[in-house]
């Protein structure tokens, strides 16, 4: 009887192991698959970017990924977060300690020409916005603007204190031609039961090699970059605070959209009516789509299980239509310098 009932024991444990083992098999393939299903931004019609020709003192934008900007009048430059280190999917889902990739950085400060950048300013202190501040500050001696968070930050990185400003919300800042206002705002509450990834603050100096949630988000911004001849908001998050930016005038919004067809239509028509319409912006383009676990200059949507960029296309179309029909809706090009505003000599 006790071999009996030993053999069937051993019967037993070798199925469930080739049960398990065929499950995690199953579920393997299943994540492979649903990882790579991925749309297309070839699916999206939207009308390029006019194309002005440009003048010596035109205002550029250089779009490099997520919500990574570079702005250029021809003398003064502003680069919004810089996020050019690129953690891999498993770095993010071990918690490995992750670290600025200065050849990247270097290679990035290089292409793009940027030597004459005045201010560093991250939307927020997420890793995938300001992971890399610090590390650029220290190469150009440029100026990082924004909260005690991303002040941790480079301070961590050994940035000197007299390039760290910590803003207050609604203060203006000059740098040569530009005026930057930041802008208290909310981060879009994408997390698990409506709940910002990452919240809360960073209180001591950021010591890299750290893991990705190591970057709280500290305080989130609507950044209005004005310059003579045109003004842009910057929404690196799809959270709004209900009302900031009235009295905002904008000729162009970026808009960022990650994670964002998981709050619902209404959600991004509310988004929508508070980011565009409100200012009256002509132009408007959605970022921050592109799947940030990819390594710097490959751009590609998330996997369709995490956010369908196409949907949010469409109801973006939607929306447009039936509250500023004027506006124009326009995909960022990765690298490339558009000219953002007509060059008019502002008035005496």
């Amino acid at each position: 009887m006790l071999n009996r009932s030993l053999d069937q024991f051993k019967s037993w444990t070798k199925r469930a192991a080739i049960a398990s083992a065929v499950f995690v098999v199953i579920i393997s393939v299943l994540g492979v698959l649903l990882w790579r299903d991925r749309a297309s931004l070839d699916e999206i019609d939207w009308q390029p970017y006019p194309d002005i020709p440009p003048a010596l003192d035109a205002v550029t934008m250089t779009w490099l990924g997520v919500t990574t900007l570079l702005f250029d009048d021809g003398e003064t430059q502003i680069l919004i977060d810089g996020f050019f280190s690129r953690p891999s999917l498993l770095d993010v889902a071990l918690g490995r300690p992750v670290e600025s990739d200065a050849a990247t950085i270097n290679y990035v400060l290089d292409e793009y020409r940027m030597r004459r950048l005045a201010a560093i300013i991250p939307v927020h202190s997420h890793y995938d916005h300001a992971m890399d501040i610090g590390a650029i500050a220290n190469r150009t001696s440029a100026s990082i603007l924004g909260s005690s968070s991303s002040a941790q930050i480079a301070l961590g990185a050994g940035v000197p204190e007299d390039q760290i400003v910590e803003v207050a919300s609604g203060s203006e800042y000059s740098f040569g031609r530009f005026t930057v206002t930041m802008i208290g705002s909310n981060h879009a509450p994408i997390a698990w039961g409506g709940s910002v990834p990452y919240a809360g603050t960073i209180d001591e100096p950021l010591i890299t090699p750290a893991p990705v949630s190591a970057w709280r988000e500290g305080k989130s911004y609507s950044i209005v970059i004005a310059h003579p001849y045109g003004t842009t908001v910057v929404q690196g998050s799809a959270g709004f605070v209900p009302g900031a930016l009235d009295g905002i005038e904008a000729d162009v919004v970026m808009l960022g959209v990650s994670l964002i067809g998981g709050l619902g239509r209404e959600y991004v028509e509310q988004y929508w009516q508070n980011l565009v319409t409100t200012t009256g912006a002509a132009h408007v383009f959605p970022f921050h789509f592109d799947d940030f676990l990819q390594p710097f200059g490959e751009i590609v949507l998330y996997p369709r299980a995490l956010d369908n960029f196409i949907d949010t296309a469409k109801w973006l179309d939607e929306i447009r239509a039936r509250w500023d029909t004027d506006v124009k809706l326009h995909l960022p090009e990765f690298g490339k310098a558009v000219v953002l505003y007509p060059q008019v000599a502002p008035e005496a």
